[in-house]
């Protein structure tokens, strides 16, 4: 079923999203399986932000990986003292390349 789910985003217009998107929350429902009726249930509930995708064709996939790198900043920046050091750090975050230490 989660495979299948990755087709949902190739689907080419927003009404042919929703059939898909009702047709794989019908059959996950049905499927007997507690946790994908628990998925089903929440893509319920999001099912207008899914389908907004097919107005706009944008994710969120770069502002996570900033967030990512955010997180890897503060936990490499424990002990700093200087909290205008790690907003310099922050604004300079698309400029390091990452490394391996040790």
């Amino acid at each position: 079923m989660k495979e299948q789910f990755r087709l949902f985003w190739n689907c080419q217009s927003r009404l042919e999203g929703a059939r898909f998107l009702a047709l794989w929350v019908v059959t996950a429902l049905d499927s007997g399986v507690r946790l994908l009726a628990t998925v089903a249930r929440t893509f319920l509930y999001r099912a207008a932000g899914l389908l907004s995708y097919f107005e706009h064709r944008i994710d969120n996939g770069k502002a996570e990986g900033i967030n990512n790198k955010i997180k890897v900043l503060k936990r490499q920046a424990y002990g700093f003292r200087d909290q205008e050091y790690f907003k310099l750090r922050l604004y300079h975050l698309h400029k390091q390349e990452c490394r391996l230490v040790g």
